[in-house]
């Protein structure tokens, strides 16, 4: 899909890959891109800087994300492609709170399932859509340190698989994005962790992989190569893999 005079919808857009995004799909051309933040003064600039539209937006609430779409197609057209980007990370395993396992649940997740349910009922009838879902390598491998991170990642994944399956005969186009290290807020402090072993890419990389995938109608987006590597290492010998992933266990969590 091309994303000239297209409308798009960015959540996390005040900052990281999200700002990126926002920044490079005005680039490309888009008709209007609305920038979606819970942080609604950083939203504000970046669609200041690219002749966008700030919402104000809480993704860990359906409500929000329905008067998101709801708004974005009453003022400025039919949404093209949906970037549903905006998440958070927790360390910790089963020992995690309650209240925060729901929170991460909320918006690594549910946000994605949210964004379909209100979006995909729209765009089925005039032809189809995009919507592109960021994830992280650890949905497709697994996150040292933090089971959270690691379960949400993966079911958001599977609910971007399954979305694929569903609806892409009726014209519905998904991309998941994989990344490892971005140098965003997420990885401040945390340059050397885990997920930096293949290195620190910076947002604007990503930003463009993913218009790479879009444009090519690709569903896994892998701006580190390396994953593809991992995965099939994973799929053809899984003891192995968890054997080495207990070593990298055992290094970075001492």
């Amino acid at each position: 899909m091309k994303l000239l005079n297209r409308v798009v919808v960015v959540t996390g857009a005040a900052s990281g890959i999200g700002r990126a995004l926002a920044i490079r799909f005005a680039r490309e051309g888009a008709k209007r891109v609305i920038c979606a933040d819970l942080n609604g003064d950083g939203a504000r600039e970046v669609a200041a800087g690219i002749g966008g539209v700030a919402i104000e937006t809480n993704v860990a609430r359906e409500a929000d994300i329905q008067r998101l779409i709801e708004r974005t197609e009453s003022e400025h057209g039919p949404i093209a492609l949906y970037c549903s980007n905006a998440g958070i990370g927790i360390g910790g395993g089963p020992e995690v709170a309650n209240d925060e396992w729901q929170r991460i649940w909320d918006i690594n997740v549910m946000a994605h399932v949210w964004a379909a349910r209100h979006l995909v009922p729209r765009m089925i009838p005039r032809g189809g859509g995009y919507l592109l879902n960021t994830a992280s390598a650890a949905g497709l491998l697994s996150q040292i340190g933090s089971a959270p991170y690691a379960v949400t990642k993966h079911a958001a994944v599977g609910f971007a698989e399954w979305l694929a399956i569903t609806y892409g005969d009726q014209g519905i186009r998904v991309s998941v994005l994989c990344p490892q290290a971005v140098r965003t807020a997420m990885t401040a402090g945390n340059p050397d962790g885990v997920a930096s072993v293949n290195g620190m890419l910076e947002p604007d990389e990503v930003a463009g992989a993913c218009v790479d995938a879009i444009e090519n109608e690709r569903f896994l987006i892998l701006p580190h190569p390396q994953v593809l590597k991992y995965m099939r290492n994973k799929a053809n010998d899984y003891d192995r893999w968890l054997a080495g992933m207990r070593k990298l266990n055992r290094i970075y969590k001492g």
